[in-house]
């Protein structure tokens, strides 16, 4: 944990006098975070149909697990307005929309240009922490994930690649711990 004290400045560890804010988020800013968040699941996908889609399956069951609920789900083709389409309609039932796939180099991998412009918010430390984790995991090969976080009409979206080992990480050590603050945050 790092240490500042009122001004903003590092703590001098030698004077003992000054006060320490911790710069942890403290447990009462949670408190008032809902328990269960009313989320939706796009899959991007020209492959994956309902039957094969692993990844969605496994968001779904996790978001489930943890006390969510999923209002909406959908597999569409690696195209803008199907992607764009999919995330609107989500919109309108839904509190926090997480897609998967479609966030690589590859010619039809278009969620991320898709979705980025229409953002009214980006939550750049989502992306930036998702490839630090995935580097642990993975190495270098993280650096080609274009994981992103951001906020589509007031709701929280979440760009997720299309790998359930990348949907895993990015749910289990990033969404599911701030999900519920993220929400009550932007209800505010």
């Amino acid at each position: 944990m790092f240490k500042v004290n009122l001004e903003g400045q590092p703590l001098d560890r030698r004077r003992s006098s000054q006060r320490i804010l911790s710069m942890a988020v403290p447990a009462k800013h949670k408190e008032h975070a809902p328990a269960s968040v009313k989320c939706g699941i796009v899959t991007v996908s020209d492959s994956r149909t309902t039957e094969t889609d692993e990844s969605g399956r496994l968001i779904r069951d996790l978001l489930l697990r943890a006390g969510h609920s999923v209002l909406f789900y959908v597999v569409v083709r690696d195209e803008a307005k199907p992607i764009l389409d999919a995330v609107e309609q989500a919109s309108w039932t839904c509190d926090a929309i997480l897609t998967n796939g479609g966030t690589g180099l590859g010619k039809r991998d278009v969620t991320i240009p898709t979705l980025l412009s229409t953002f009214d918010k980006t939550l750049p430390g989502f992306g930036e922490l998702f490839r630090s984790l995935s580097y642990q995991a993975i190495g270098s090969a993280a650096m080609l994930s274009g994981a992103v976080a951001g906020v589509y009409h007031g709701r929280l979206v979440f760009c997720l690649p299309g790998s359930p080992d990348a949907c895993r990480l990015a749910i289990e050590k990033l969404i599911l711990p701030e999900l519920g603050h993220a929400v009550g945050v932007m209800e505010r």
